[in-house]
Parts: C-alpha cells; sequence; structure tokens
C-alpha cells in the first residue's frame, strides 16, 4: 500500500473501474443527464466505458459540466492574468475560497482552455462522506484533507499531506490547488492562515524554507461571483460566530451547500492569476532573517496579491453604500442594479434581525473595505 493512499485521488489505472461501478448511481444520471440532455443514457454510459484517465474524464465529462453550469447560473467567466503561467509547468495555485466545488472546477476549466497543467486539489474529507460524491472528487483529481482530528493525528496528516504536495509538484509535474486557509470565506474578508504555510513547508527538503516555497512556484488566485450563490446558507454560522456561539452544522449541511453553489445564480464570475512570487520571496529573505518572520510576511504578500486583485462587482458598491448609508459608489452600478440586490436581500434575509441583514451587507462589502486599504482611501 503506498502511504497516500488514504488522501489521493485515483490513479489512471483504477478510473474504468471506478466509472463503471458508478455507471447506474441516481447521482450520476443526473449529472449527465444535467450535461448532455440531448443524449439518451446509453450514449454517455458507452462513452464513459471507454474512458480510462482522469485527464478524460475531466476534458470529456467535467469540462463540459463546468459549461453547462456556466450556461444555466451564471453571466459568464472571465479571466486574467493566465498569460503570465508557462505551458508543462507546475504551479501551487493558493486562493481565496468562496465555493466548495466551483473554484477549483473553473480555474481547472480556464488552464486547460489555456493549454496549461491542471490542477490536483484539496478537499476537506467532510464535504466526501457519501460513497459516489468520494469516487466523483477522486475521479477530479481531488486529495483529501482530513478533518477533526487530535492534535496529534492533525500533525501526522499534515506531514502526510505536505509530502504528498511536494510529490505532486516537484516529481509529478502536476499543479496543485489549495485555500489560503480552511474552509470557505464567509464573511467576505480573504485572509491567508500562516498555519497553511507552515503545513506546506512540512514537504520541504531544502534547509531554507524561503527556498523551498520559491522552488514550488507559489501563485496567488482571486476568485469572485457577482452574486455568492450561498450567501443565505452561510448567514446561520455567521450570526452564531457574530453571537460567539459554537456553530453545529445540520446533517447535510455540507451537501446542500455543495449543490447551493453549483445551482445557484452566480452573475458574473472573474478569476485573476496573480504573479509568481518569486521576487517578492527574495525580498522576503533579504528582509528577515527568522522563519516565523518570514512566514507572516509571505502570508501578507499572498493577502496583498488576492485582494489588490479581487475583481469588485456592482453588488459589492452597492452592499457597501446601504452598510454605510452613502451613494460615495452609486457612479459604479445603476439603479437597476441596486434594485435587483435589494430584492434579493428580501428574498433572503429577514428584516427583523438586525444582525443578520449586517452579516449578509457585510459579505458583500467587505472586499471593497480591503481594496481601499491598498488605494489609501480609509
Amino acid at each position: 500500500m503506498s502511504k497516500f493512499d488514504a488522501i489521493r485521488p485515483f490513479y489512471d489505472a483504477e478510473v474504468n473501474n471506478a466509472i463503471v461501478s458508478s455507471l447506474n448511481h441516481p447521482m450520476m444520471k443526473a449529472l449527465m443527464n444535467f450535461t448532455f440532455p440531448e443524449l439518451e443514457d446509453e450514449v454517455w454510459k458507452e462513452q464513459l466505458k471507454k474512458t480510462h484517465s482522469i485527464r478524460d474524464f475531466q476534458c470529456n465529462f467535467i469540462y463540459k459540466s463546468v459549461q453547462k453550469v456556466l450556461e444555466k447560473s451564471s453571466d459568464g467567466l472571465t479571466t486574467s492574468g493566465f498569460e503570465k503561467l508557462e505551458k508543462n509547468t507546475s504551479y501551487l495555485f493558493i486562493s481565496n475560497h468562496r465555493d466548495i466545488l466551483l473554484d477549483t472546477s473553473l480555474l481547472n476549466a480556464a488552464l486547460f482552455e489555456n493549454g496549461l497543467i491542471m490542477t490536483a486539489s484539496a478537499i476537506g474529507d467532510n464535504l466526501v462522506t457519501k460513497a459516489f460524491i468520494k469516487i466523483l472528487a477522486k475521479l477530479n483529481r481531488n486529495f483529501l484533507v482530513q478533518r477533526g482530528l487530535s492534535p496529534r493525528e492533525m500533525l501526522q496528516s499534515s506531514k502526510l499531506l505536505s509530502e504528498y504536495i511536494s510529490k505532486l509538484l516537484l516529481h509529478e509535474n502536476r499543479s496543485v490547488w489549495i485555500a489560503q486557509r480552511e474552509g470557505r470565506t464567509k464573511d467576505g474578508n480573504d485572509t491567508t492562515n500562516p498555519g497553511v504555510l507552515k503545513m506546506l513547508g512540512m514537504g520541504s527538503d531544502e534547509d531554507n524554507l524561503m527556498d523551498y516555497f520559491k522552488k514550488i512556484k507559489i501563485v496567488p488566485v482571486s476568485i469572485s461571483y457577482e452574486y455568492d450563490p450561498t450567501d443565505a446558507l452561510k448567514m446561520p454560522q455567521l450570526l452564531a460566530e457574530a453571537n460567539q456561539e459554537i456553530y453545529i452544522k445540520e446533517k447535510n449541511e455540507d451537501f446542500v451547500n455543495l449543490m447551493g453553489g453549483v445551482m445557484g445564480q452566480k452573475k458574473r464570475i472573474h478569476i485573476h492569476i496573480g504573479d509568481i512570487l518569486d521576487k517578492k520571496i527574495d525580498s522576503i529573505q533579504s528582509e528577515f532573517d527568522n522563519s516565523n518572520k518570514q512566514i507572516l510576511a509571505l502570508a501578507q504578500a499572498i493577502d496583498d496579491s488576492i485582494l489588490k486583485n479581487y475583481k469588485l462587482w456592482p453588488t459589492n458598491y452597492i452592499a457597501f453604500d446601504i452598510l454605510n448609508s452613502t451613494n460615495s459608489h452609486s457612479h459604479l452600478y445603476t439603479e437597476n442594479e441596486k434594485s435587483l440586490f435589494e430584492r434579493r436581500l428580501e428574498m433572503r434575509i429577514d428584516h427583523n434581525n438586525p444582525m443578520a441583514l449586517q452579516s449578509f451587507l457585510a459579505m458583500y462589502a467587505n472586499p471593497v473595505v480591503n481594496n481601499l486599504k491598498y488605494e489609501n482611501a480609509i
């Protein structure tokens, strides 16, 4: 048994058996009927039976599913910065995280369209408790991040994860996607947890951690949705945290969020690829000689890139203006866009709960607040 068997996606040699075993699962039928509504079931089943690699599965099925999701529940995806990346080169993409499935699926669709190496992507094992979802994740080159462990188990798990990520990047020439912190951002404040960088550093084969971070080519990624399809679903946790209460998830909450993200209305979506952080890492090395300070500075550099390059939509400016009782950004949205946003607010939030209203608005307004900091406007 490989030491990575508990967390790795399928090897290509395992793909066909996994697909054939899932052909008649109702969720496979739902996915394929959604993606290929014009085809009889036997047609897509025959095509799946001929699939023997993750790449074939991603390009012929998942990519088409992503296109259908964009068509049905968005006004399209735009991208910037992909021209900085070189073909046949692996990168470590560290991204802000808004949606369970779409963040990585959309990034991979854009990488595929640009002829670049697609990613192996981290996913919490709490999201793949259903057998079919786990198979689908492993077919889509997801590797598992183990959750809910004791401190000792967490240390062992982190070592294994960092070693696996290093193996992918340096020995298999496979790009990797990982979120800047555990779980999705729920309040619109995208910040990098230095613990993620410390975990990644456990896989280092270099004396100096910063040399290792240069070697694995860290690229910050900013993804923004005009409408967060799970905005209302994030509210119970935000309200519990605001009241300093421990939040307990409902039994099927992760699955509801997963499906809500895929099918919920998103309007426009943008992904920006930041600069590879090699030069920034050089300046961090020359400025700090303490490894903890270097890690904090690198986390800040990732934040700077993600926040500065985050695409702000009319919804962000509208929420900022409503929250702050101002019209300072009214030139950046139309009355119609404001009416649509207010309608969404009415439908999704109890107006008799001022804390819920504030949290919902802040979720959309915080990216503007963060962006203004970089413009020295506040």
